[in-house]
């Protein structure tokens, strides 16, 4: 099976690099494409893919509550797929076509929902558990029944302390991200 990863930023597609290279026997091939951040980049990198089977969006993940009470399989580092995506308007109003669009599980991860938005999002209105990014509705609204979005978990909101993000996800590994694709997929 040809796989199309997009990553938003080139710390993700290193550590996609990184983990697919760690694979034995790989059952799949692998494309790899930076869309860069946000809703506009991601329709235009859809619109712009290589052809292949299946297409994924693979990114951190920023998750709504504190990582002590979380349970472990949502701990740092962690990868969740997203089947339910909605997109917040500018200000702060749900845009026309912003309702949640659902889908079923590929993988055997847990299953989250994400909301996308271009504006800062004050969390003291969300769901625990809510990833908040600013791609995963305009993926969700372009892609193909086959295709699916893994996140790994980064970050929690509201943040306790200040962080160097890129720092801060320096240790994060892929691996087991690309190991659900690759077990899960055939």
């Amino acid at each position: 099976m040809k796989i199309n990863i997009i990553t938003p930023m080139e710390i993700e597609k290193e550590k996609v690099l990184s983990a697919i290279g760690r694979i034995l026997n790989k059952k799949h091939d692998y494309q790899i494409v930076i869309s860069k951040i946000g809703r506009e980049a991601t329709a235009k990198t859809m619109m712009h893919l290589p052809k292949g089977d299946c297409t994924v969006l693979l990114g951190f993940a920023t998750i709504v509550g504190k990582e002590s009470e979380m349970p472990s399989e949502l701990s740092f580092g962690k990868p969740i797929e997203i089947t339910t995506a909605s997109l917040y308007g500018y200000e702060g109003g749900l845009f026309e076509n912003g309702k949640p669009i659902k889908v079923q599980p590929k993988l055997n991860l847990p299953c989250l929902s994400s909301l996308t938005s271009d504006k800062f999002v004050r969390t003291t209105n969300l769901a625990q558990k809510t990833v908040v990014n600013m791609e995963d509705y305009t993926f969700m609204y372009l892609k193909q029944p086959q295709d699916f979005i893994v996140r790994v978990i980064s970050d929690y909101l509201p943040y306790e302390t200040e962080i160097d993000f890129f720092e801060h996800v320096k240790e994060i590994d892929f691996l087991s991200a690309i190991e659900a694709i690759e077990n899960n997929l055939s």
